[in-house]
């Protein structure tokens, strides 16, 4: 009306339900925090781990409070919180287990007895102590694994568990770490940090860093293979701020190189790190941590402190995220969507992150393995990185070896080289009563190969022609009493559980395909439209991968599920999980 003020006023309290005083106060006590003051929307993620860690799950009412207090619809915040596999939410009167135990059910640790173990556990620890299923925890080379609270179990047993279980319920503190990393003091007594001194005193230039990763051909370790030069490249060519997101979210099972190097040497990681920060010109670094490696947390936590506490430069502001159990924020946006305090989902592109990344600013992607080299490949040359390699390719890779060989682990072989050079020369050969029948290149979403394509060089672009790709070099080896179809299942099943769930063909794709998986005879028609319609449909790549281990089993093993039938020729090759550099 006419003279009348329609100006919407501000609302003292957002809709829906309400906090009571109590829940406000455990949450502001707890995040030390007070009403109005402080709260940080990319952080989310953060507060709702000291949520979960301090009352051992994620109840409503604190949910609420926090909400309230951080002036976002309490929608928001549920939605968040129940989209990551580490937070349980629970009603207000449930009271949750003093302890949860994940048993690693991915392809190593089943072919070593996960499932005897999940099978047991829950009726010997009792109601207090809550059993799941976990996808790949990052320790395949001690198959099977578990986690105990925030400390990791290798070559779990039965009785083993139990003992770690009665120490954590009467100890809440981690168990120790198996390996001892190197202290700040001493990478720097070895000639630690002086590079990146003299990178940032001018005394080498950004031309000649950008150059030498080029002539030595070092690409993304992360899976996707990207020239590492090229985008150090293409992101200083955008304006400031750029921001630099790094990704240690390695997901994928039978993948644990980073968490071999980061339990050792984390210091050789963040020269890399401060190298690229100044050649590209990144002010803020953020890095993303996937949360089943506690340890690691730790030492990285320790190792950043002692960094800023005697720093050899200025450095640029460095914050440590901790993910929260999804396999998709090892996709480069989907990471970035998390780092801001939301779902992993991965974004629609274009625009690529190198332009428009986190908080919408120019940003510089890597994967840890990738920078841990920098150091190395400046100092001795680019010849020297290229002078490595096996049947015409260069450069050195970090094999991450699982499966039925005899001495499994993160093998530094030369790119290019064989599986059966692998195995024989660097594993010892296979464990003991079985024989090699067929072997994963890139763990989940490389594919599948039969013994006697055993002599392929193991390298990106080498397999693609056979329908497969090696990704992150997670190599997992199978014997002659295994079968690849029980394998593709496994690996189908991971892809059910972990996809986003925001695009219908991989959502909807995965779950139908590891239903039709199970039976003796496959429906390879239909199996073959799923694949089709995830490979041309999926937003990312982890829909656009999930066919390869299904048409690599129709292609090298259709005695195992029945043949073809005419004109379908299967192992047609997906992409990669795309951004995992």
């Amino acid at each position: 009306m006419p003279g009348k003020n329609n100006q919407k006023r501000a609302r003292a309290q957002l809709k829906g339900r309400q906090p009571d005083d109590a829940a406000l106060a455990e949450v502001r006590a707890l995040i030390g925090l007070s009403q109005g003051g402080g709260y940080r929307r990319d952080l989310l993620i953060e507060y709702l781990h000291q949520l979960n860690d301090h009352f051992r799950a994620l109840f409503e009412r604190h949910l609420v409070a926090l909400a309230a207090d951080m002036r976002i619809p309490m929608a928001e915040v549920f939605e968040v919180a129940s989209f990551y596999h580490h937070f349980e939410i629970i009603k207000d009167d449930v009271t949750p287990a003093r302890l949860t135990v994940r048993v690693c059910e991915s392809l190593s640790c089943q072919l070593a007895g996960a499932e005897a173990l999940l099978e047991k556990l829950p009726a010997l620890l009792g109601a207090e102590v809550r059993v799941v299923p976990a996808p790949c925890i990052g320790r395949c080379e001690q198959a099977p694994a578990a986690l105990v609270g925030d400390s990791s179990i290798g070559h779990a047993s039965v009785a083993g568990l139990a003992e770690a279980v009665n120490l954590k319920l009467e100890n809440a503190k981690p168990l120790p770490l198996a390996a001892k990393p190197v202290a700040m003091a001493t990478y720097r007594q070895a000639g630690g940090y002086a590079l990146a001194a003299a990178i940032q005193r001018g005394e080498r230039d950004a031309e000649s860093v950008i150059s030498a990763l080029e002539h030595a051909g070092l690409r993304g370790l992360g899976g996707a293979g990207f020239p590492a030069g090229r985008k150090w490249r293409i992101v200083r060519g955008f304006s400031a701020p750029r921001f630099m997101a790094v990704n240690i979210d390695e997901g994928e099972p039978g993948t644990f190189k980073d968490r071999h190097y980061l339990e050792r040497d984390p210091h050789r990681f963040l020269e890399g790190l401060l190298i690229a920060a100044q050649v590209v010109g990144c002010e803020a670094v953020y890095i993303y941590l996937r949360d089943e490696y506690p340890e690691c947390h730790t030492v990285l936590r320790q190792a950043i402190a002692d960094l800023q506490a005697d720093p050899p430069f200025p450095l640029p502001h460095i914050e440590l995220r901790r993910g929260a159990g999804a396999y998709i924020c090892g996709e480069e946006s989907a990471m970035i969507e998390s780092i801001e305090g939301k779902r992993g989902e991965p974004r629609l592109r274009p625009p690529y992150i190198a332009e428009t990344g986190l908080f919408g600013r120019p940003t510089l992607e890597h994967n840890f393995e990738t920078l841990y080299w920098v150091r190395q490949i400046l100092e001795q040359g680019p010849e020297w990185f290229a002078s490595h390699g096996r049947h015409g390719r260069k450069g050195l890779r970090s094999y991450s070896v699982s499966g039925r060989v005899k001495n499994p682990g993160v093998k530094l072989a030369p790119a290019g080289i064989t599986l059966r050079e692998l195995v024989n020369e660097y594993c010892g050969g296979m464990a003991e009563g079985h024989e090699l029948y067929a072997y994963l290149p890139g763990g989940a979403s490389g594919g599948i190969l039969p013994e006697r394509l055993a002599d392929v060089p193991l390298d990106f672009d080498t397999l693609q022609p056979h329908g497969c790709f090696i990704g992150s070099a997670a190599v997992i080896v199978l014997g002659h009493q295994d079968k690849a179809r029980d394998a593709a299942l496994s690996m189908m099943r991971f892809f059910a559980d972990e996809s986003c769930g925001q695009c219908t063909p991989c959502r909807v794709g995965t779950a139908k395909a590891a239903e039709l998986m199970q039976a003796e005879q496959w429906d390879h028609t239909t199996l073959e439209d799923l694949g089709t319609v995830m490979i041309d449909a999926s937003i990312c790549g982890l829909g656009q991968a999930a066919p390869n281990p299904i048409r690599c089993v129709q292609k090298y093993f259709p005695n195992e599920v029945g043949a073809l039938s005419e004109g379908q020729n299967g192992a047609q090759s997906g992409g990669s999980l795309g951004g995992r550099s």
